[in-house]
């Protein structure tokens, strides 16, 4: 039978064509890269892949075999040949020798460096002597929900006999055992036991699969892990409306938009420690998860596979509320839960930390789970905020099999022997609810505090200056306004490029986006003239997000005519977008950031011009001057939480809006500036700009990027203590010299 024939739900991808091409190396990154490309097969990040292959020893040029596994923290969806880590198998088998028991296995990870082949600097994954010691040439350790549903069940080593029987496989169980040395002594020695068993189930944690090529390793992969969500899903669909003990709550009509009103709430409270980026997730398993009976009490259990919840935390936190109360009853409901939640954080740290622990890491939770709406998770961006989102899902699918594998079972008291138990943890230490086996705390504080990962944590680079900053850009489609989008996503801050022009706005966020990754920027319109717009912009920031940190405004006009009179119109719509626009986008903005209640900051541009008085420009003037005053007004206000800044440049002419080539020219003509009709827009804005340069003490030109990093520095960490204030980027005008 062909293998696309075995498969109900996941797909045979591998393309011999592509495949023949590759070396053996490559084929175990083409290998990883197509299993890792399905998160029904392995989450981000998540699971391992090796193979042994021959090698010729740099050295003394004898043959050696040789251990690719992938390297700590990889991903397999998207490592590369480079991602690898590549050890002496001889000498990995070794250290057999050295090992001092359970109770030492940390120290040996110190001996795989030595192991490393060649000059190799990619560290060894923890799983390393799992792949290491067992006797097959290519091998695949991964977390597929379906698998690990059957070994987080209590039922799950009579369940996986049931499966290898009707499927015909001989899987075998081991219990509980923290990924490291001693887990792959016991791989070994299970293995050893059962001649012919073709795969290996890790209780509570992962699935072993193996094959003597590349490709049989892949089909072996694929068909097992289809055939566990064949027998999973069937039990799941035969349970039906009775999954997770029935809906308890129904979704609201609305609750997409009820999820805007909360997010910024919610985003503030987890926020209390460090800022982090958030993510909605409403996704129908989601919903009917939260709307459960059995929700509060699954969720408070925790996970129970180590890659759940190194990202999820132990476990989420679970906002029961009275959703009539609207926001405000939410706000008290939430604070309520936090506080507890925190507690409890802290009792479980200080129930397992030893003298030798890690510090308490930010006791707030990643994961807010809300009856009615969904799912909000948090990281240090947004692919982490996402990635942890996705992590739940996975752990809900999780409970969600484990569940209806023991439907016909009828679990009520946890049964007198768990299959998971075993020498690292006894059956007491677990909790069960509806046959689904939650990790025990002390087994997930040894992961989560473990020394190794710590050290992984530390390996990451330094954060910028502005991550996990959230940037919201008006005017951002161009001049002063791109360059702040541009320098602020070099900084690290998430970005929302705001503009009247969306094409623009789009091309600016792609640009920001090549800089500072694929989800860290997205462009949204925005009229600043209507208050609705505001609205919509904002709230399109927040689902983006989950709130606002900074605020930048860049747009104006400078008012215009062929005759050079200022109607009363357009002295009212100059007076509008300069002025009042900013009035209203403060009132809205305000009330997100004090729903968010975080430190946030706001700098308007304002101009040279709101204090030097010049024939024609009265409407530009005063306008200027009036956000001058705005600017204090603000600071007043919106204190102390919320910091209001301006920059008033001189004339910026570079990449500006309200220069267009007739305006230029009348500026050349009204100052006798000798010019060329035929030459281009940029070259005659750059021979204006040095004409107003001449004018200035420093004889620069002021460029949107001077702008730019006026701004960030009002908006970032480094003028915390300023407020009320504007800075001149003027190259010393000595008109504009403060009186």
């Amino acid at each position: 039978m062909k293998v696309a024939e075995k498969l109900r739900y996941l797909e045979d991808r591998w393309d011999q064509s592509v495949a023949r091409e590759l070396d053996a190396a490559e084929l175990l990154r083409y290998r990883s890269n197509l299993l890792g490309s399905d998160l029904r097969i392995t989450n981000f990040g998540g699971g391992n892949t090796s193979s042994k292959l021959a090698d010729v020893d740099p050295i003394d040029r004898s043959n050696k075999s040789v251990l690719w596994i992938k390297g700590s923290g990889g991903d397999i969806g998207s490592i590369q040949r480079k991602g690898f880590a590549t050890l002496y198998l001889d000498k990995l088998h070794s250290l057999m020798g050295r090992y001092r028991g359970v109770q030492f296995e940390d120290e040996m990870v110190d001996f795989y460096p030595i192991c490393t082949f060649g000059t190799n600097g990619v560290a060894a994954s923890i799983d390393t002597p799992l792949h290491g010691f067992l006797p097959f040439e290519h091998i695949d350790h991964l977390h597929p929900d379906w698998g690990i549903a059957l070994a987080a069940a209590a039922n799950g080593a009579e369940k996986m006999e049931e499966f290898n029987k009707a499927y015909g496989h001989k899987l075998v169980w081991l219990p509980w055992q923290r990924p490291g040395f001693e887990l792959g002594m016991m791989l070994r020695d299970a293995v050893a036991k059962a001649p012919g068993c073709d795969g290996v189930v890790l209780g509570g944690h992962g699935l072993f699969t193996w094959g003597a090529t590349q490709r049989e390793c892949y089909v072996n992969t694929i068909t097992i892990i289809d055939q566990l969500g064949q027998f999973v899903l069937g039990h799941v669909e035969k349970l039906g409306e009775r999954l997770f003990g029935g809906a308890q709550t129904k979704t609201l009509e609305n609750h997409r938009e009820i999820a805007i009103d909360l997010f910024p709430l919610i985003r503030g409270r987890v926020s209390s420690k460090q800022r982090l980026i958030g993510d909605f997730n409403d996704l129908p398993e989601i919903l009917r998860f939260v709307n459960s009976a059995d929700a509060e009490t699954l969720a408070r259990l925790g996970t129970s596979c180590p890659d759940h919840f190194i990202r999820t935390k132990i476990r989420p936190l679970f906002v029961r509320w009275d959703r009539t109360g609207g926001v405000a009853g939410f706000r008290t409901a939430l604070d309520s839960a936090l506080q507890q939640y925190r507690r409890d954080y802290e009792k479980y740290y200080s129930s397992f930390a030893v003298p030798d622990s890690p510090k308490i890491r930010d006791a707030n939770p990643m994961v807010v789970l809300v009856p009615g709406v969904g799912m909000f998770s948090f990281g240090k961006n947004k692919t982490e905020a996402r990635i942890t989102g996705e992590f739940y899902t996975n752990a809900v699918h999780v409970m969600e099999g484990a569940t209806a594998l023991g439907a016909s079972t009828n679990f009520g008291a946890k049964p007198s022997v768990l299959p998971q138990a075993g020498p690292a943890a006894q059956t007491e230490a677990f909790e069960v609810h509806s046959n689904y086996v939650a990790l025990p705390p002390s087994e997930a504080f040894r992961i989560e505090y473990w020394a190794l990962e710590e050290a992984k944590i530390r390996r990451q680079p330094p954060e910028k200056e502005l991550s996990r900053h959230i940037c919201l850009v008006v005017g951002g489609a161009n001049g002063i306004g791109r360059e702040t989008v541009l320098l602020a996503i070099q900084r690290g801050a998430h970005i929302v490029v705001a503009d009247k022009d969306l094409e623009s706005a789009r091309s600016v966020a792609e640009e920001a986006r090549k800089i500072g990754g694929k989800e860290a920027a997205v462009a949204v319109a925005i009229d600043i003239r209507n208050r609705e717009s505001i609205r919509k912009s904002l709230r399109e920031a927040i689902v983006a997000f989950g709130g606002l940190d900074i605020i930048v405004n860049t747009a104006a006009i400078f008012p215009s005519s062929p005759d050079g009179r200022i109607t009363d119109e357009l002295w009212g719509v100059t007076l509008d977008i300069n002025v009042t626009a900013n009035h209203r986008l403060m009132q809205e903005a305000a009330a997100v950031l004090n729903l968010q209640d975080l430190n946030a900051s706001v700098v308007l541009v304002s101009s040279a011009n709101a204090i030097v008085p010049k024939h024609g420009s009265e409407a530009y003037d005063v306008s200027k001057a009036a956000v001058n005053h705005l600017v204090r007004e603000f600071a007043i206000s919106l204190a102390p939480k919320i910091r209001v800044n301006g920059i008033s440049p001189a004339t910026v002419v570079k990449g500006s809006t309200m220069f267009p080539r007739d305006r230029v020219i009348a500026s050349l003509k009204k100052y006798n500036i000798e010019f060329d009709e035929s030459s281009s827009d940029d070259a005659l804005r750059s021979t204006l700009a040095e004409f107003y340069a001449r004018r200035t003490l420093t004889h620069q030109p002021i460029e949107p990027a001077d702008c730019a990093a006026a701004i960030l520095f009002l908006a970032g960490p480094q003028a915390r203590c300023t407020s009320g204030h504007l800075i001149p980027v003027d190259g010393g005008l000595t008109e504009a010299f403060l009186r």
